[in-house]
Formats: structure tokens, sequence, C-alpha cells
């Protein structure tokens, strides 16, 4: 892993919260309303903890390093390297900064998944882990299973035109409930249809026609 800079690691960071930003508001009401992933998983890694949630796949909106210049300040990048850092890395940031932001991803995947592959899977989908689906590609492609799965999922709010199918949450929290309406806003299916227990698997069936499917505490859905 290659070193650097305190200054630089703060500056990235910057750079991929405003990449990763939405609209305005302090977030604290979003914070205090988050679902939590399965019930299943250990203690959460401190690391995990402290990671602010982000696009999946933020890149920066600004000027970027050309690939010419993607070079560290010692040694060399493999070439897996090099892909993942193309159009990646702001003007005046160091590769190696952007490059170990990619590398720690990867290392949160694989620490999540040898606890709850659910639990990896899951954090992929709500968009908490950094450039997760260029990071599995280019850095650590063993863990693309858990990657094939988020692809199929989608995280807990509002859904427009969801496939139909039957889906599982990725949590056991007893608060997590859902609904789909068709065009008409008339309500198709909602459940669970008994309050859930601490522990209880939790899945919906979405109907053909559904327009909207709507969830809130269930962290995230994948086909059951």
């Amino acid at each position: 892993m290659y070193r650097r800079s305190a200054a630089a690691a703060v500056l990235l960071a910057a750079a991929l919260t405003l990449t990763a930003c939405s609209s305005g508001g302090d977030g604290k009401a979003d914070a205090a309303a988050k679902p939590k992933p399965p019930a299943s998983s250990a203690a959460p890694d401190p690391a995990d903890a402290a990671a602010a949630p982000a696009s999946p796949d933020a890149k920066p909106t600004g000027p970027v390093l050309p690939d010419a210049k993607l070079t560290p300040k010692t040694g060399s990048f493999k070439p897996n390297e090099k892909q993942y850092l193309s159009g990646r890395v702001p003007e005046k940031m160091d590769p190696a900064a952007v490059l170990q932001t990619g590398q720690e991803s990867c290392q949160r995947v694989e620490r999540t998944a040898k606890r709850d592959k659910d639990a990896a899977t899951g954090s992929i989908v709500a968009g908490e882990i950094p450039a997760a689906k260029d990071a599995i590609t280019y850095l650590c492609p063993e863990q693309k299973p858990i990657l094939d799965a988020a692809s199929k999922g989608f995280a807990d709010g509002t859904r427009e035109s969801p496939a139909a199918g039957t889906y599982r949450a990725l949590t056991q929290s007893t608060s997590c409930t859902w609904e789909a309406k068709g065009q008409d806003g008339a309500v198709l299916a909602s459940g669970p249809e008994t309050a859930p227990k601490a522990g209880d698997k939790i899945t919906a069936t979405i109907p053909s026609g559904t327009a909207t499917f709507t969830s809130a505490g269930c962290y995230a859905w994948i086909p059951a």
C-alpha cells in the first residue's frame, strides 16, 4: 500500500463527500431513521461505523488527472490499479490516496462478507461503500458474487416500476413495512401481514402492474 499524507486523505474525503451529497438538510433526521442491516451480523467494525454514506461509484465532477499522469511518488501502479484510478483522481490529488480509498472499500466488503454476506450485499445496495462497483471490479474481483447479488437489489425507500416478483429484506428489523401501488394509486399489496418478531425473515411479493413500491425500515431488498 502506498503512503500518503494526512492532508491528501482529508482532501479526498472532502471531494468524495461533495460528489455524493444530494439536496439540502442537515441529515440528522435521516440518520435517526436509517434502518439497520441484518441482525445476524456480528458487532460492526469501528471502521465501518465511521464511514459516511456515499454514492456507490462517486467520481469527481471537476477536472481530473489524465491517465498519463497517474503515477505514484515511488514505485508504479499495477494495470488493474490504473484502470480503477482512470477518471477518478482530482487534479492536484495524490493518486495513491485515491487508490487507498478503493482498497479500503474492498477491505470493508471482504470484512463484512466474512461475518454476513447479506450485510455486505446490503451495504452495497444502500450505497454505503464508496465506489464499490469499480473497487470490486478492478481491485478485489473475488468479491464479484457479492456485487452480482447487489446489482439485482434496490434500496429502502420508493422504487418506480419495480420488476414483479418476490423479494426479501436484508434486515431483521421489526419495524420494516412495505406497500405496492398501481398507476391509479390503489394499494395492490402490502406487508408484513403480521408484525414481524426479532429474527424473522421479511419478504415482499410485488404484483405485476406495480407502479411504485415503497418500504421503510427494511434497509435493502434482493430477489428471494
